[in-house]
């Protein structure tokens, strides 16, 4: 065992390294202590001595040394050297989520006076609704900060108090601490025919009328879960925008949160402000709600604690849907996707902070679906457990490695539909020192060599599970117990051989 003076003797570099490390891992320094504690709590650092030990001020014992490598999978050499690292990693506070963007060039073409003639024919053309294009805009907004709204937790924290979990008892508290009142009323679930044709059941939920009323469908009884998403987002809605007349309806089955309006005219292809503000409004109530329920940093810190499995929302009293939405939130690493999906193939939600492509779409149906997906493999299978997939997609011409879990539920209407979280590895192992694209490179040989699927090679699954422990999600761990699939985002790009649309038809049927 090291001494303590043979510690300082080694460690010129040793506070720079651990801060690095921390830093390009996306760790607060409360992350990290915590992180430390689960692994031998009593020779973890507090969060005042993991600072003096990064600002030079403190040298660790070596038991508090082997704790700070073991949380980073690294030996306690590495730490001890007297060579700097090449580069002072940290996260790139340049970088932005979702799908790449394309130049707007020449700049004349894209001028507000000719967006505003030209979306308009193109929603026309296309037959995408004002509604639709407005969610789309808040999509791109959502992605490109990477779920980073700071204003609308506040508001949630200062209604909620930060409290974890909040019972029902709790949320009616607060509603009539508003000046809400609740009232109770009968619907029942409905056939509707959505805008790609397909039929499904819709369930109204509840709906907000001023000046201060919120009925509820009294099938919500039997769900608390539901019932407690569903007077969160109308608080929200009362905290945000002050109860104004807008009437905000809450539905469960394929078709989105929608704020409708009274006189139940058509969904125009015409943009306006009014459809813009709506599909805002809703998204903000929503994103509220999420936080009200799963506020962050102590459902951060219980996500941590249980390593991001699924079935924290039961212990939390919040769906599914919930708590998988804010792990995207309030996890300290950023490349995270989701997506609610039905069947045939509409994606209800859908958000991408890591630029994955979309397996489907959800304003109309693709005949060429790669059906290797995880959420289209779990629509088809007849279990409602969950499971875990390592995937290999090529995304600009690049090839990247992605671990989800998902898991079959039924919403309220009794359509069943996949829920679905999870990353791109690929920052993940370009942040310990790896080189991502080779490893991802090799790894979709191995996967076209066997047809598809493939066992992951010892050395990778050696380096994927040191990644995974770091970022302390077990499910990604699961995912690289199993084989490796390849996916494609449509199947005329099918790098399996055979492909699976060979000859215009699917060979995964």
């Amino acid at each position: 065992m090291r001494t303590t003076k043979s510690l300082m003797r080694k460690s010129h570099f040793l506070g720079t390294k651990i801060r690095n490390l921390r830093k390009r891992n996306h760790l607060t320094m409360e992350d990290l202590s915590a992180r430390c504690i689960r692994v031998d709590p009593e020779s973890s650092p507090s969060v005042s001595y993991l600072s003096m030990i990064e600002r030079g001020k403190r040298v660790p014992s070596a038991g508090m040394l082997a704790v700070i490598a073991a949380v980073f999978q690294k030996e306690v050499d590495w730490f001890l050297d007297d060579v700097p690292e090449d580069n002072a990693i940290t996260p790139e506070k340049g970088r932005r989520g979702g799908i790449n963007g394309m130049a707007l060039e020449p700049s004349f073409l894209f001028s507000k006076d000719i967006l505003q003639i030209a979306i308009p024919e193109m929603l026309s053309q296309t037959g995408i609704t004002g509604r639709q294009f407005a969610h789309l805009l808040i999509r791109a907004h959502q992605e490109h900060h990477q779920n980073h709204f700071p204003d609308l937790e506040r508001a949630a924290e200062e209604i909620g108090h930060k409290r974890l979990p909040l019972a029902l008892e709790d949320i009616m508290d607060i509603a009539k601490g508003l000046g809400l009142k609740v009232k109770w009323i009968d619907r029942t679930p409905q056939d509707v025919v959505d805008e790609m044709g397909v039929t499904s059941t819709q369930l109204v939920t509840s709906f907000f009328e001023p000046p201060s009323t919120i009925y509820i469908n009294k099938k919500l009884k039997s769900n608390p879960t539901r019932l407690k998403y569903d007077l969160a987002v109308h608080i929200g809605h009362c905290v945000l925008h002050n109860k104004d007349g807008l009437k905000s309806v809450l539905t469960t089955g394929r078709s989105q949160v929608s704020t409708q309006m009274d006189n139940g005219t058509p969904q125009s292809s015409t943009v306006n402000a009014q459809d813009i503000l709506h599909a805002w409004r809703d998204f903000e109530s929503s994103f509220f709600a999420g936080a009200l329920l799963c506020p962050k940093v102590p459902f951060r810190q219980l996500l941590d604690r249980h390593g991001y499995e699924i079935n924290i929302h039961e212990k939390v009293g919040v769906s599914a849907s919930v708590a998988m939405r804010r792990m995207t939130v309030v996890s300290p690493y950023p490349h995270w996707h989701y997506f609610d999906a039905y069947a045939p193939g509409k994606l209800k939600a859908v958000y991408r902070g890591n630029g994955i492509p979309l397996p489907w779409g959800n304003m109309r149906l693709v005949q060429d679906p790669c059906q290797h997906w995880a959420v289209f493999r779990k629509i088809n299978e007849a279990s409602t457990g969950s499971s875990a997939q390592l995937s290999i997609l090529d995304v600009d011409d690049e090839p990247r490695i992605y671990c989800c879990e998902s898991v079959k539920v039924e919403d309220m209407a009794g359509n069943n539909h996949v829920l679905c979280a999870g990353i791109d590895l690929n920052p993940a192992i370009e942040a310990q020192g790896g080189d991502p694209l080779s490893i991802a490179a090799e790894l979709k040989q191995a996967c076209v060599n066997s047809g598809g699927e493939a066992e992951i090679p010892k050395a990778i699954k050696k380096n994927l599970m040191s990644v995974a422990k770091i970022l302390n999600i077990n499910w990604v761990e699961r995912g690289i117990d199993t084989q490796a699939r390849l996916i494609c985002s449509r199947g005329a790009v099918c790098p399996r051989k055979p492909s699976c649309y060979e000859a215009g038809k699917s060979q995964c049927e």
